[in-house]
C-alpha cells in the first residue's frame, strides 16, 4: 500500500491507511497524511469493470466539468493525479488504483434516517442531472455495455430460462409469467429515445441514498459519489432506481411480502426534490418518470430471476433462494405501482409544465 500511495501526488507523507465504507465492489481505503490531510484511496474492481482506462476517462471529464460549475468544492469529487501526472496507477499485479480528496464535514448514510434524508438525495441526484445538461452524453464510454437495455435483459432471461440448467424453472411458473406478462413494456423508453422523444442524458445509474453526500451539521446534499457507472441514459432510469431502492416499505430481500410496499409520501418527497433540481426537463420526460420507476423495478426483478435460474453467479447469497426472494419484492413493488398507478400519475402530473 505504501508503493501504491507513493505513486499520488499526496500533500504530506501518509501516516495511515485504512477500510472506509461499505462499498461491495471496489476496495476503498481512508488516508491520513502528517499535513493533516485526508484522501479516499480506492481499488477499482476489475471484475466489475473491464474497460477501466475508458472509466477513469469518464470520472475524469464529469468531475472537472462538475467542479467548474460548483461554488463549493465539497459539491463535486476532486481526483488526485499520480506523479506522472496520469488519473490512475497501475500496480505490478495488474490492479488500478486511484485517490480523490476526501470530502470533509460530511456523512454518507446507508438508509435515510428521516425523510429529509432521501429528499435531500433527490436533490442531488436532481442537481447532478442540472450541472450536467450541457455535457455531451454521447462521448462517455458505456462502463457496463446494454446496463439498462431491459429488452436485453429479457434475450438473457429467456436464454436462461430454456437452458434451465438446476431444474428451478417448474417452481417458480408464477415468477416467469409475471415477467413474460411485462415483456412488451420494457422496451418503451428505448423506443422512445430512439424516436427521438426523450433526449439522452448523462446518468449516474446508482441512485441510492450511500451515493449522495450530505453536510454533516445542515443535512443538506453536498454531492454525488460513485461515479463508476455514469453513462449515457434516460432521465427516468435514476429517478426510477432511486424510487425502487428508496420508496420501498420493505428491504430488498423481504421474505414477507405482506411488508412489501410503495410508500407514495416519500415518492412524493422524492419527486419534489428531484423534479425542480433537475432544472429543465421536457413535458415527456417528467411524464415518463413513473414508467421509469416501474420498468427500473422491474429490471431489477429480472435480473434477480434470471440469475437464480442460472445457479446464483452474478449476485452473492447469503441463504438458499436468495435472489428469488429479491425477485418477488421486485414484483411485488410492480404489482403494487400498477394498483396505484393512478395516484402516482397525481403525483407527477403536479410538476408538469
Amino acid at each position: 500500500m505504501k508503493q501504491v500511495l507513493q505513486q499520488f501526488m499526496l500533500d504530506g507523507q501518509a501516516l495511515s491507511c485504512e477500510r472506509y465504507g461499505d462499498g461491495h465492489i471496489n476496495r476503498t481505503y481512508l488516508v491520513t497524511t502528517d499535513r493533516p490531510r485526508r484522501y479516499i484511496l480506492q481499488r477499482i474492481s476489475r471484475a466489475a469493470f473491464h474497460n477501466i482506462p475508458a472509466l477513469m476517462q469518464n470520472v475524469a471529464a464529469v468531475t472537472a466539468f462538475l467542479a467548474a460549475r460548483c461554488e463549493d468544492p465539497r459539491m463535486s469529487l476532486h481526483l488526485v493525479p499520480t506523479r506522472e501526472g496520469g488519473l490512475w496507477y497501475q500496480d505490478t499485479a495488474g490492479e488500478y488504483w486511484r485517490v480523490y480528496d476526501f470530502i470533509e464535514d460530511s456523512i454518507c448514510l446507508q438508509a435515510p434516517e428521516t425523510a429529509e434524508d432521501f429528499y435531500q438525495s433527490a436533490v442531488a441526484f436532481g442537481s447532478f442531472q442540472r450541472m450536467l445538461q450541457d455535457f455531451p452524453a454521447d462521448t462517455l464510454y458505456e462502463t457496463i455495455p446494454a446496463f439498462h437495455n431491459t429488452p436485453d435483459r429479457y434475450r438473457i432471461f429467456h436464454e436462461k430460462l430454456a437452458a434451465d440448467r438446476l431444474g428451478r424453472a417448474a417452481q417458480v411458473q408464477r415468477e416467469i409469467d409475471f415477467a413474460l406478462a411485462h415483456e412488451d413494456e420494457a422496451g418503451t423508453l428505448l423506443r422512445m429515445l430512439r424516436h427521438g422523444e426523450l433526449p439522452l442524458r448523462v446518468t449516474h445509474n446508482d441512485t441510492k441514498l450511500n451515493n449522495v453526500m450530505l453536510d454533516s451539521k445542515t443535512r443538506k446534499a453536498l454531492c454525488v459519489i460513485d461515479l463508476d457507472t455514469v453513462m449515457p441514459g434516460l432521465v427516468a432510469y435514476d429517478f426510477g432506481d432511486s424510487i425502487r431502492f428508496g420508496a420501498a416499505t420493505a428491504a430488498e430481500d423481504e421474505q414477507d411480502l405482506s411488508k412489501v410496499g410503495l410508500d407514495l409520501a416519500l415518492y412524493r418527497r422524492f419527486a419534489e426534490g428531484f423534479i425542480p433540481a433537475c432544472g429543465t426537463l421536457t413535458k415527456e420526460e417528467i411524464e415518463t418518470l413513473p414508467l421509469g420507476a416501474k420498468l427500473m423495478t422491474l429490471e431489477c426483478g429480472l435480473r434477480f430471476l434470471t440469475d437464480y435460474l442460472d445457479g446464483d453467479h452474478y449476485f452473492s447469497v447469503s441463504r438458499p433462494g436468495h435472489n428469488l426472494d429479491r425477485a418477488r419484492t421486485q414484483m411485488k413493488l410492480v404489482a403494487e405501482t400498477e394498483r396505484r398507478w393512478d395516484e402516482i400519475q397525481r403525483i407527477i402530473g403536479e410538476f408538469l409544465p
